[in-house]
């Protein structure tokens, strides 16, 4: 077993070695290598730049002018033979493996004047016109080259001063950038500038597939769509050439990219038509949810919590949105600004009726003199003596919004204010509030239309005592409890049950060893609890329901779960407490209105749970089972749960449908109905004409083999001996 480790060992490491001695001799052989980037270069200036590429270390560089043969036209092969040239070459080495290779021109490019006598000047526009071949030298064998194609023109001197010579630009709206933003070199032709008028044709023949594209190129104004030379450069469709513009350019829509024109509205001409009524401008009127605003067009406000369950001071009133919110303020000194701190003066706003008037909050104040729902203390509220005390607070804004159509009529608010003393820690609790009301009728707000709205309260009525002559529902509300910071029964909120969402809360009720002496008396106080709960006899089928049209109401059964055990009251526990509240709502779609399902509430069920409350002394603490005024918290409990009554809308099956099942396509392998599958419209495999024309053919050679074949010979020969 060593042997065999030993020997594995040795091959890896054999292969290793061979494998590094390749990697170190295609580096090697990679570095050797020699090339010029670019390898071919078109000079119209003095100077011009290339890289060499490789290890140039021991590399020599020399240029000559280079002549093609008269005999073939092509370029000897490089030399490293250097010849006097008017070009100056140097090196520069810019990385290990990279050198800037340098050619300028030693000669001056002045054109030569009638009387000049400067015998270096150019004696033609066309100063420099000759092939450079730069050759990289290694031991006296050339290794790389470099091809240069020098045609320079002579630089033009103004003789009259600067101010004289001033470029004209053109109008930028009409001619963007120039006609040709590409020719940067006066008298020269600038690679692939195709718009470029000092390019000779042989120039644009070496570009004239790789021209600048853009404005920048020259093509300031593009194509149009239905253009016939569009179709080479984009994807036309086949039917293209037949219908394709043959059009000059003058004649291009296009207007350029700084056109700053007035667009031309056009006039409408006679018509035997009736003349279309424009519509009338929208007027300054409220819509039930908008938001209502001052004669200074400044949002009406009113203290109101947002979503997080946080107070904003400065919240905007909706039209027709009534709320009803608390805001807590733990006060460390007396506030000396709003909103607990308001004058009436302050109160008292101008407001946009909505019907182009204005209406002016009327405000009433009333003093509280009972603080206990407004402010709670972690200490003893002391006397005035002992406290600082802060005077005419406000407690309570309670507005009502007087309507009518689509503007208010009134706005009366109640202001309460008290005295509050300072001792300690005090938390104060204000109530702001916000009624709609349609004369001296609060709006009612829909839950749907017709059917309810996932999200939206349910709707429940009582038969109004007022006019039960007349059968008027008044709406009201299927509660739950809401309990706030302490959670007992007794300071608990209800909030109302919403349409398709259960939810389950609670609260807690002290109960002492006192209060279970008396089992009955705790029985009726937890229902009566319970029963607040509920206080409606009718739920509405649909979320917009009439109060006059009984049919629109379905009555609300409730059923009380008796235990099947007797009742056993003893001094420490009372069995038969209805502590649970259950609510069964069971709805049905009726319909669908622009794909919304159409929801109805088909049955309303109340249901109790009965428990035995028994109090808990054990892990120590016996002081509830032995002080009759100790208490402990029991459980209050309320639910709703929403079901959905599915409904069968299909016909029922029929005998055939049931058990003849040999033309269903569904159940069986073979489908005689989809026999001419392939030639009917939803065959997809192959275009339409296609299947059609090979059914067709398919049809033929059954006719000629029917007709062909053994039976309709037979046939004619059993017809034709009948008659002989």
């Amino acid at each position: 077993m060593a042997n065999v480790l030993f020997s594995s060992s040795i091959s890896r490491h054999f292969v290793c070695t061979v494998l590094l001695i390749s990697l170190s001799n295609a580096a090697a052989a990679t570095k050797s290598i020699l090339v010029f980037q670019p390898s071919y270069l078109i000079a119209t200036g003095p100077t011009l730049t290339a890289f060499l590429l490789g290890n140039a270390s021991d590399v020599s560089l020399n240029v000559r002018t280079t002549y093609p043969s008269n005999t073939t036209g092509g370029l000897p092969p490089p030399s490293c033979v250097a010849e006097s040239t008017q070009w100056v070459l140097t090196r520069e080495q810019v990385g290990k493996t990279a050198v800037q290779v340098h050619l300028k021109l030693n000669r001056s490019l002045h054109l030569c004047g009638d009387n000049d006598t400067d015998t270096g000047c150019c004696p033609k526009p066309l100063c420099v016109l000759e092939t450079l071949q730069v050759s990289a030298c290694l031991g006296g064998r050339p290794q790389a080259s470099l091809l240069i194609q020098a045609k320079i023109y002579a630089m033009l001197f103004p003789t009259n001063s600067e101010s004289e010579n001033k470029t004209l630009i053109p109008n930028q709206v009409y001619q963007p950038l120039g006609a040709c933003p590409c020719d940067l070199t006066p008298r020269a032709c600038d690679i692939r500038c195709c718009c470029d008028k000092d390019c000779s044709p042989e120039d644009l023949k070496l570009f004239k597939y790789h021209c600048l594209p853009g404005p920048f190129g020259g093509h300031v104004s593009p194509d149009p769509d239905y253009q016939c030379s569009v179709q080479s450069a984009e994807n036309a469709p086949d039917w293209f050439p037949f219908l394709c513009v043959n059009s000059p350019p003058k004649n291009n829509p296009y207007l350029g990219l700084f056109y700053q024109g007035d667009t031309i509205t056009p006039k409408p001409g006679p018509s035997f038509q009736s003349p279309a009524l424009s519509a009338p401008l929208p007027t300054n009127d409220y819509r039930q949810g908008s938001p209502i605003f001052t004669i200074d067009d400044q949002y009406f406000t009113v203290p109101q919590s947002s979503l997080i369950g946080q107070c904003v001071h400065n919240a905007p009133v909706a039209f027709l949105k009534n709320f009803n919110v608390k805001c807590v303020t733990p006060l460390g000194s007396c506030p000396n600004g709003p909103p607990l701190q308001t004058a009436s003066t302050d109160l008292r706003v101008q407001v946009k009726n909505g019907q182009g008037g204005v209406v002016t909050v009327d405000v009433v104040d009333e003093v509280a003199f009972d603080l206990s729902q407004f402010v709670s203390s972690t200490t003893p509220i002391a006397s005035p003596a002992e406290g600082e005390v802060c005077e005419n607070l406000t407690l309570a804004l309670e507005y009502k919004f007087f309507w009518r159509g689509n503007g208010l009529t009134n706005i009366t608010l109640t202001r309460t204010v008290g005295n509050i003393i300072l001792n300690g820690s005090v938390a104060v609790t204000a109530r702001y509030s916000a009624v709609f009301l349609n004369g001296e009728f609060m709006g009612e707000p829909n839950s749907g239309n017709p059917g309810y709205q996932v999200g939206r309260p349910v709707i429940a009525g009582l038969v109004d005592t007022l006019k039960n002559d007349t059968g008027f529902i008044e709406r009201t509300s299927i509660n739950l409890w809401q309990p706030v910071s302490d959670g007992l029964c007794y300071t608990a909120e209800m909030r109302p049950i919403l349409f398709g969402e259960n939810s389950t809360s609670g609260c807690l009720l002290p109960v002492s060893l006192q209060n279970l002496t008396h089992c009955n008396l705790l029985r009726e106080t937890v229902a009566s609890l319970q029963a607040a709960l509920v206080t409606a006899t009718y739920v509405a089928k649909s979320g917009d329901p009439s109060g006059l049209i009984m049919t629109d109401w379905v009555n609300i059964t409730s059923l009380t779960l008796n235990s099947s055990k007797p009742i056993e009251d003893t001094g420490s526990l009372c069995s038969g407490i209805p502590s649970h509240l259950h609510i069964h709502v069971r709805s049905i779609i009726t319909g669908v209105i622009e794909g919304i399902p159409q929801r109805e509430i088909h049955a309303l069920q109340v249901s109790y749970s009965l428990t035995t409350w028994r109090l808990e002394c054990g892990g120590g603490d016996s002081s509830p089972c032995m002080d009759p005024m100790e208490t402990q918290s029991f459980p209050v409990t309320s639910s709703v749960t929403f079901t959905n009554i599915p409904i069968n809308t299909g016909p029922p099956k029929t005998r055939f449908q049931i058990n003849f099942t040999e033309y269903d396509c569904n159940r069986n392998d073979v489908c005689w109905p989809e026999l001419a599958f392939p030639i009917t419209r939803y065959y997809t495999g192959e275009p339409y004409s296609q299947s059609l024309a090979k059914g067709l053919i398919l049809l033929c050679f059954f006719i000629a083999a029917s007709v062909l074949g053994t039976p309709w010979r037979q046939m004619r020969q059993a017809w034709s001996s009948a008659f002989l």
